[in-house]
């Protein structure tokens, strides 16, 4: 199946940009993640880099704010942004969604659409898919106004990773996106990338989509090639390229995927960005429980901040190498090494190589361990230094000669010179002759065989090569001045503001409502409501999501990081009529699908859940009748999980009856494994470690069926019944997102306080810190103990930090926000929490980014 649009081609040989020949090096960067004033400097970064190429997500409620309500303005302008990309000679692989994971809130999807049950996200379901249009009307005519040749967008991606997704109906879901981008005059191919391998569940085997693979190996796997060629023969079977669409950093293993058949490669996440305000996302990474940092950085190329890491030469050597092969390496076809290959060190189980275009092998020799050692191709041995992977040249014709081998790469050449890059000696046949040449840095090293200048650089030097002279002399760029610390500044002298930002009044209801149907898509919400707690010892939350700061009898409690889990509060040491008041925050959406707990489920809503009393306990250890294996009828009658039996892995039903007078929760104990519970022959649930509950209606009498794999080893499971009833009459009220940035931006009274600030658990306040005037970045860290921080600049939310006792975080550094050049005014909101230790911010640190420094003057290297 070959793919034809306007001026780009993708069939089995590779792609085609305007009938040449292209293989894509590209990045991820991503505009809602950076400050506007440096989207140009961070694109024109990548380019510098040698990438060619960029992939941008359009998070769909990045731009709709509420419900119909557009913004395409400041940070937002996604147009701007691409104009700005094909200004600086890059092309775009656009993806709207219209989910798009990226550890963003909710995956992209609005929050405001699982306030609708019939509405189910990622179906082909008609709801969903009017609420999709509504989002593709706005943004794919700005794709199609700048796709190839008018501007820089390439390709577009339907949906992301969906065969990580129980969907019912793949073809029907994806023809319908299909469908809308065609009708909205999209002609640039539209690709569907598979996260885990599974290329009809990503792309429903539709008609007009080209199916793309997403890699995270190990790096240090020596199994890589074997898989990665496996896709390329399966895709070229269909007639189209491996189009890698994300995969690591490291371009050690980039080598190894362009050497397995990759006509693009997209390292994600190269250039680095941040989580500004209640963007992250939380709890997702198959790690219930974890959230986003403010910091969005996976050890990339480029760091959030703008520096270059060593990466960032790695991918200028390797986009020579790209430019010296041209189109013989664009139409290279995946193969394995001609000649026998042997190393002494760590490297690949199945060694990849490309037979190129016109003739003669690249062959990708990675040596996986630290340390250097030699291999041996076809006969010739060879330095190969640790941590490395050459690719090497064999048989490859020149102008009246032959290139019989070169263990290092090429990384430019003309007729009469041929420059190579090296950590270690390079061996070079050509024709018959065979020269050893050293790496030696400083300077260029130089050999002359057969007429041709023969020049090995350093990885350092050739990352900075700028030209190639006639007569072997290259020119390189100056060495880059080394990044330098900036100063760090010690800020004590804060201003304390006498107010506290309104909150909008949303009612009372029986039981606690969502955030969401308060109109609160992000931001937080308050609920408060009294309740009798004469005779009872324990709450219990169920379904709290996502942080939640309850107060008992003006106890504050440790904050919940609640995904729907069900909780336990001891409340014995109070009596009487207790107020109970909540404060939850959404940190973010979950981004991914995890069944285990229901508020890590895709389209899940925020808020405080339900909150009732514990009217009574009852042990049910015993007596549960046996179904499955050979139990006969009567059916025996054994303890729950205690039925013995040879039959190891076999599923075996355990049933009681009970009379519920109220609602109840099933609580099991010591699950270790998922649990199927029905009751009265309904539908089952699965019961998992993460949330080992069921709740159980009022009713005369009810069967309640266990079933479990039999496992003689496992610990054994016992279970409890505890009766309850709820805590209603609740007072709700809500700050959204745009509420609280406006009350933090605007000027305010306040009085001069000096740090460090002691505050009570659940208590509050807002902070206006005078920043030193400059227009560097800056960087604030925040000594403390139990205390979220929020913080606001330039207009808007930057982000959060939480100290203390907190839940775990994924992404980059959880302990700094990052203050972008410009950005005037910073107000914190400063929260107490409960915990080990007194709540206390007792200085905060102003430094400013890294010096990226300058370039130097360039210099010829004889």
């Amino acid at each position: 199946m070959t793919i034809v649009s306007t001026g780009v081609e993708l069939d089995a040989s590779g792609i085609r940009i305007d009938g040449r020949p292209k293989l894509l090096l590209c990045a991820s960067l991503f505009y809602f993640r950076l400050p506007r004033e440096q989207w140009r400097a961070r694109l024109e970064q990548v380019r510098a880099s040698g990438y060619t190429c960029v992939d941008v997500y359009l998070p769909w409620n990045h731009h709709e704010l509420s419900p119909g309500r557009w913004s395409f303005d400041g940070r937002r302008d996604v147009a701007a942004f691409l104009d700005l990309a094909h200004e600086a000679g890059l092309s775009v692989i656009a993806r709207p969604g219209p989910y798009i994971c990226s550890e963003w809130d909710g995956g992209a999807l609005p929050a405001w659409l699982g306030l609708d049950p019939e509405v189910r996200v990622r179906q082909n379901e008609p709801r969903y898919l009017a609420q999709v249009a509504a989002w593709f009307d706005q943004a794919l005519p700005i794709l199609a106004e700048r796709q190839h040749p008018a501007g820089p967008v390439i390709m577009v991606q339907l949906e992301n990773e969906l065969d990580f997704f129980d969907c019912a109906d793949r073809t029907g879901y994806l023809t319908a996106l299909r469908d809308q981008a065609i009708d909205h005059g999209i002609t640039v191919p539209l690709i569907a990338c598979a996260g885990q391998g599974d290329i009809a569940g990503a792309t429903g085997d539709v008609p007009g989509i080209v199916a793309a693979c997403n890699f995270y190996p190990d790096d240090g796997s020596p199994h890589i090639e074997e898989e990665v060629r496996r896709y390329a023969g399966l895709l070229a079977d269909r007639d189209l390229p491996l189009l890698v669409t994300e995969t690591n950093r490291r371009h050690r293993t980039l080598r190894r995927l362009l050497a397995s058949g990759a006509s693009l490669v997209a390292p994600y996440l190269q250039s680095s960005g941040w989580n500004f305000g209640y963007t992250p996302s939380s709890g997702n990474w198959g790690d219930p429980g974890n959230f986003m940092s403010h910091d969005y950085d996976f050890g990339g190329y480029v760091s959030p901040t703008g520096q270059e890491r060593p990466e960032y030469a790695e991918a200028k050597v390797l986009a020579h190498v790209l430019t010296a092969l041209g189109s013989r390496l664009a139409l290279a076809t995946s193969t394995v090494p001609r000649p026998e290959v042997t190393a002494d060190f760590p490297t690949s189980s199945s060694l990849s190589a490309l037979d190129l275009h016109g003739g003669g092998q690249l062959i990708a020799l990675p040596n996986l361990g630290d340390s250097p050692g030699r291999g041996v191709v076809g006969g010739v041995s060879v330095a190969v230094a640790g941590d490395s992977c050459p690719l090497m040249l064999v048989d490859l014709p020149l102008r009246g000669k032959t290139l019989t081998l070169a263990s290092a790469d090429l990384v430019a050449r003309t007729d009469t010179v041929l420059v190579f890059s090296s950590a270690v000696p390079v061996t070079v046949v050509l024709g018959r002759t065979r020269v050893e040449i050293p790496a030696t840095a400083g300077r260029a090293e130089h050999q002359v065989v057969d007429g041709v200048t023969l020049v090995v650089l350093t990885p350092e030097q050739a990352a900075r090569l700028e030209s190639v002279r006639p007569d072997g002399t290259v020119e390189l760029a100056g060495v880059p001045d080394e990044a330098v610390p900036g100063p760090s500044t010690e800020v004590r002298a804060v201003r304390q503001r006498s107010a506290t930002a309104p909150a909008t009044a949303a009612g009372t209801h029986r039981l606690p409502p969502s955030l969401e149907s308060l109109g609160a898509y992000r931001g937080r919400g308050t609920y408060s409501a009294s309740a009798n707690l004469t005779g009872v010892d324990e709450l219990l939350l169920i379904g709290a999501s996502d942080l939640v700061d309850l107060s008992i009898a003006g106890l504050a409690q440790p904050t919940i990081a609640g995904f729907g889990a069900i909780h336990r509060l001891d409340v014995r040491a109070v009596e009487g009529t207790a107020d109970l008041e909540a404060t939850v925050e959404i940190w973010g959406h979950a981004n991914f699908d995890d069944a285990r707990l229901p508020a890590l489920r895709l389209g899940s809503l925020r808020g405080l859940g339900r909150l009732w009393k514990v009217r009574g306990v009852q042990d049910l250890a015993a007596s549960w009748t046996v179904e499955g294996h050979w139990a006969g009828q009567p059916a025996p009658l054994r303890s729950l999980g205690g039925w013995s039996s040879t039959r190891v892995g076999v599923p075996i039903t355990y049933s009681r009856r009970l009379a519920l007078t109220t609602t109840s929760a099933l609580h099991l104990i010591g699950v270790d494994q998922p649990v199927r519970v029905s009751v009265d022959g309904g539908e089952p649930v699965t019961v998992h470690r993460e949330n080992p509950w069921v709740m159980l209606p009022a009713a005369f009498v009810s069967e309640v069926s266990v079933t479990l794999i039999h496992h003689p080893g496992g610990a054994g499971l016992h279970a409890e019944l505890l009766s309850l009833a709820p805590v209603t009459d609740w007072t709700c009220a809500v700050q959204n997102d745009e509420l609280l940035t406006d009350f933090a931006i605007h000027e305010a009274e306040t009085t001069d306080l000096e740090l460090p600030l002691s505050l009570e658990p659940g208590h509050e306040v807002w902070l206006d810190v005078d920043v030193p005037a400059g227009d560097e970045e800056r960087l604030l860290r925040l000594d403390g103990m139990q205390i979220r921080v929020t913080a606001w600049a330039g207009g808007e939310c930057l982000g959060r930090i939480w100290t203390g006792d907190r839940a775990r975080f994924s992404g980059g550094d959880p302990d700094v926000l990052w203050l972008p050049a410009g950005w005037s005014g910073l107000t914190l909101l400063v929260r107490g929490l409960a915990g080990s230790g007194t709540p206390v911010l007792r200085t905060l640190q102003l430094g400013a980014s890294t010096s990226r420094g300058g370039r130097g003057a360039a210099a010829d290297v004889t």
